[in-house]
């Protein structure tokens, strides 16, 4: 997606060779014309895959999850990562590290919400090493959920992720590929 790749450059930040910080039109800060392009984007994509759910992670993943279920008519669920106080014990969970937050996180999704019955899209912001995307399909997997596949806003195509996806078969569409950054430079695949 060419105007994502055009603000990515202009309004992102890189940190290293592996932060990149687009909190002024994703992350923080969210351009809602922007948003809408990419769940037309990734509603054309996987229109034909009879989706039911989409699952995401709080809380960058939200809004262009959102958008992506009302162009596909389907419900949105968001994966929290803190427990509160009226999250029970009925839940399906996994674990995965945050690579920003240099920390483990536990992804929690309600039983009430994911079933066998279900064709699920994964939508998230980021896919670098893949352990969110991995984590929400095991919960997937818990429910007894079809994973039809998942699209990214931004991937990081010199991390792994992308071959941890592929070896397990899903479909993942991304909407701008990064195949290197450094400084201030960031180059895409086309």
């Amino acid at each position: 997606m060419k105007k994502l790749e055009e603000i990515i450059l202009s309004h992102g930040e890189v940190y290293g060779k592996d932060i990149l910080k687009v909190d002024s039109f994703l992350n923080h800060q969210i351009k809602p014309k922007l948003i809408q392009e990419m769940a037309e984007e990734f509603a054309d994509h996987f229109k034909d895959k009879n989706i039911t759910k989409i699952l995401t992670v709080e809380s960058s993943g939200i809004a262009p999850a959102l958008l992506t279920g009302l162009k596909l008519g389907c419900d949105v669920v968001f994966a929290r990562k803190q427990k509160s106080l009226t999250t029970d014990d009925n839940t399906y969970s996994s674990t995965c590290y945050s690579y920003t937050k240099e920390e483990m996180k536990r992804l929690m999704v309600s039983k009430n919400f994911l079933s066998e019955e279900d064709n699920v899209l994964l939508i998230d912001d980021f896919l670098a090493n893949g352990q969110a995307a991995k984590a929400m399909v095991a919960i997937c997997k818990q429910a007894g959920a079809n994973v039809c596949g998942i699209g990214i806003v931004i991937e990081k195509s010199y991390q792994d992720g992308r071959a941890l996806l592929d070896d397990m078969g899903i479909d993942v569409y991304s909407l701008a590929r990064i195949s290197h950054m450094d400084g201030k430079e960031i180059d895409f695949i086309d």
